[in-house]
């Protein structure tokens, strides 16, 4: 997440294997109250905020080796959940100038596209977008990411995998996205270049940093200020072991580090006139540091983070479009 402007050198890098498992369906409706964590296995969403914050992904730079190894690895992923690419095709690369400790620097990069058709409305699309990149290496320290952003990237793959179980009302395309330490770049690209028209996007929502709520178990919402037809439709969503939504972030009293609008992917909607929601966690002590690791994650606490994301989904999906 590009809650500050730190920037650090290119690097580039080794192998990892890639492995790859069908989601798992969720086992109880929507309209229920009750938490899933405890009857859900969460070992693939596990596995993959490991995986994609492992050394040998040299921190998953744009442009660099690293970030295209965790590019292979969600591909592979979409590809054994067996969901489709849309038209436009699995892969959209872009080139454009992003920021570096050096100054400007152009980068290219490669946003990850997948297709669910919705039941409902076909016609209107909610953009799920998570960004695949991070920092890389910096003064000879790999910065692994893992909340920022490994965590959001898995928390969309397990929406895809219920997406695939129990279609949505809605038609969603999910974007793993490229470049947001850089500068916003692949989120801007795909907007300027979106798979289909701008007017059919009824929304985006955007996942950075789902993974360490332990600060004040919280999983912050924001846009409801920018869009507050939308904060009804999650305001009722029940706590998911511990861990419930909070609303902010967004208002202009809240300044500086505190307003979140534009510190991640959903600036690039915001500014095209597409509603937005952003789901994150606060800040933590390894934000942007290089032990921000998998080791640091609570595998309950991010369960249910992710679990309340994906109520949250389907909570946005049914009410919106009515």
């Amino acid at each position: 997440m590009s809650r500050s402007f730190r920037s650090v050198a290119l690097s580039c890098v080794a192998a990892v294997a890639l492995t790859a498992c069908a989601g798992m369906s969720e086992t109880q409706p929507a309209e229920s109250p009750s938490p899933v964590v405890a009857t859900v296995s969460h070992d693939q969403l596990l596995a993959d905020v490991r995986i994609l914050s492992g050394d040998d992904m040299e921190g998953r730079d744009t442009g660099a080796a690293g970030g295209e190894r965790a590019r292979a690895y969600i591909v592979s992923r979409l590809e054994a959940m067996g969901i489709a690419a849309p038209p436009v095709g699995r892969l959209q690369p872009f080139e454009a100038a992003g920021r570096t400790r050096e100054g400007p620097k152009t980068f290219n990069g490669t946003n990850i596209l997948a297709l669910i058709p919705g039941t409902r409305v076909p016609d209107r699309y909610i953009v799920i977008t998570a960004h695949y990149d991070h920092v890389g290496v910096n003064d000879g320290q790999v910065f692994n990411g893992a909340d920022d952003n490994a965590s959001g990237v898995a928390t969309m793959l397990e929406l895809a995998a219920r997406l695939k179980a129990a279609p949505p009302e809605h038609s969603v395309i999910l974007v793993a996205l490229d470049g947001e330490e850089r500068g916003l770049l692949g989120a801007k690209h795909f907007v300027e270049a979106p798979p289909v028209p701008l007017s059919s996007i009824t929304m985006n929502l955007n996942f950075d940093m789902t993974a360490r709520a332990e600060t004040d178990m919280k999983l912050w919402v924001t846009g409801t200020y920018q869009n507050p037809t939308l904060r009804p439709l999650l305001e009722a969503l029940p706590a998911q072991d511990g861990v419930a939504l909070a609303f902010g972030k967004d208002t202009p009293q809240d300044t500086g580090n505190d307003n979140w609008v534009e510190a991640s992917d959903h600036a690039a909607f915001y500014r095209a006139g597409v509603p937005f929601l952003y789901l994150g966690v606060d800040y933590h002590p390894d934000y942007h540091r290089p032990t921000d690791d998998f080791e640091r994650i609570t595998p309950a606490v991010f369960a249910a983070a992710t679990e309340l994301s994906v109520a949250s989904f389907r909570a946005l999906d049914r009410g919106l479009d009515r």
